[in-house]
């Protein structure tokens, strides 16, 4: 059976809606924190295929975060090997660091539903999925866009939305796979602060949970799930 490992910067962000066509393609799922002891041991290399979830740090904190460093400087290996590899909003912006471009503060917080808006080479591609479905953004970084990528997604708010290199490597700055999974009140609850930066309503995010999540998550499954089927070994 093919081996799945998903990378989790804080317990509260996981795979989520993507767990679904990723198990259906045929892996087995395993998981590492990188607050776990034995973080610096793991292959980060041999894995069929590996994903990146979320978090609230930035990529350029690693005078608090010193496994930072390790994990860029594993991912970048694993980058040029052209092994599978999926990286959603931090764990982009780990990818277009191991890639060589600059990750920084955006001056302003992206938060809540909206659609991303694809250009020719997303509509084109698995995002052609998303097309007009709002789905869940939680982020102030951004990143330049690495050489030798296509851009498919951007947002009045940041331009830099999801970017691919071939067949093998996508990376999500939003969050399709958000929608269904309870732990988004966990979201509302530690990342108020959040809320308050972005002037947004607890009360009135949680409807549009409501409203868009089952359809961003219905999204998000099939933009992964056709992602998976034109994987190269």
């Amino acid at each position: 059976m093919k081996r799945a490992l998903i990378v989790r910067h804080v317990p509260r962000e996981g795979a989520a809606g993507y767990l679904q066509p990723i198990e259906a393609a045929g892996y087995q799922i395993d998981r590492v924190d990188v607050a776990s002891a034995d973080f610096a041991d793991v292959d980060l290399c041999s894995p069929d295929l590996l994903i990146m979830m979320g978090g609230p740090m930035g990529v350029y904190e690693t005078d608090r975060h010193p496994w930072i460093s390790l994990q860029i400087e594993k991912l970048a290996a694993r980058l040029a090997a052209d092994r599978p590899t999926l990286g959603v909003c931090l764990g982009s912006q780990m990818i277009a660091a191991a890639l060589g471009a600059p990750v920084y503060p955006g001056g302003r917080m992206e938060l809540g539903f909206a659609p991303v808006q694809l250009n020719a080479a997303g509509a084109t591609s698995p995002l052609r999925h998303l097309d007009t479905v709002p789905v869940l953004h939680w982020h102030s970084d951004t990143f330049d866009l690495p050489a030798g990528v296509e851009l498919l997604a951007s947002t009045d708010s940041y331009a830099h939305q999801a970017f691919r290199r071939g067949s093998n490597l996508l990376a999500l700055q939003f969050h399709a796979e958000m929608g269904e999974d309870p732990r988004f009140e966990d979201w509302l609850t530690h990342f108020w602060a959040d809320l308050d930066t972005a002037r947004q309503c607890v009360n009135a995010l949680r409807r549009d949970h409501a409203t868009h999540g089952p359809g961003a998550v219905a999204a998000g499954r099939a933009m992964i799930g056709a992602w998976l089927a034109d994987l190269r070994p």
